[in-house]
């Protein structure tokens, strides 16, 4: 992914999602530029992330607080923390099912946004919202289904790349939160990227010390982008 082949734009100011007293902006690779497909995995190494059909990566003049990580799944192994989530879902069936909208996952993602974000602007998600944010007509995406016997408890939505996968979005009933289904998810995410036979799982972005990022930290190996590339945080 060379600069002079992909054109990226700047967006203007919006408020930021992690610190209410600031504003952020991103940069973003043209989302009309060809073979976006063959972009994503390059762009997944630089750091840059999927949010429906647009790749992008924060780019705030003030702030850098936003950290690209990465789980190195090969030489991952479960905390005791995740083992006992681990052993607490073991009821639950895992089925890597294709991407898309039906009924089923779209009341169970109204479900969890009217818990998570009440008031939010992302609470009323129709169908087309539905859609337009968790897939892509290029991108390489599977949903990993969190099954209780046939009832639907949990989605993760997963690109599968070349290079890695990607954890782009989970979603699950508010009403299981013993379970722990975000956990169970990347640590599903994980085995999933062991079964590809991919190095790693992309997680986003990391905040340090940020009430609801930090926890990214706990997935060791987990490595961090800066200027200079990845490295393994202590």
């Amino acid at each position: 992914m060379r600069s002079e082949q992909v054109r990226l734009f700047q967006t203007l100011p919006h408020p930021c999602g992690y610190f209410a007293e600031r504003s952020a902006q991103n940069l973003v690779i043209d989302p009309a530029a060809p073979q976006l497909d063959a972009l994503y995995g390059p762009a997944l190494e630089r750091g840059f992330r999927r949010a429906g059909g647009h790749l992008y990566f924060p780019h705030c003049p003030q702030c850098n607080a936003c950290t690209p990580c990465r789980v190195d799944a090969e030489n991952f192994r479960p905390d005791r923390s995740q083992r006992r989530c681990l052993k607490r879902n073991a009821d639950l069936t895992v089925i890597e099912a294709m991407a898309g909208y039906t009924d089923e996952r779209h009341a169970l993602y109204a479900t969890y946004l009217k818990s998570r974000h009440p008031d939010g602007g992302m609470d009323d998600a129709d169908p087309t919202d539905f859609s337009r944010f968790l897939t892509a007509p290029w991108s390489p995406t599977l949903f990993l289904e969190l099954r209780l016997g046939p009832r639907l408890l949990g989605v993760a939505v997963t690109d599968v790349c070349l290079g890695g996968l990607s954890a782009v979005y989970t979603f699950f009933d508010p009403a299981e939160q013993a379970r722990s289904l975000g956990t169970f998810a990347i640590l599903q995410q994980v085995e999933l990227a062991r079964r590809r036979a991919v190095p790693w799982l992309y997680l986003g972005f990391w905040i340090e010390g940020h009430p609801k990022m930090d926890y990214k930290r706990r997935f060791r190996p987990l490595q961090v982008r800066h200027a200079d590339g990845w490295s393994t945080l202590p």
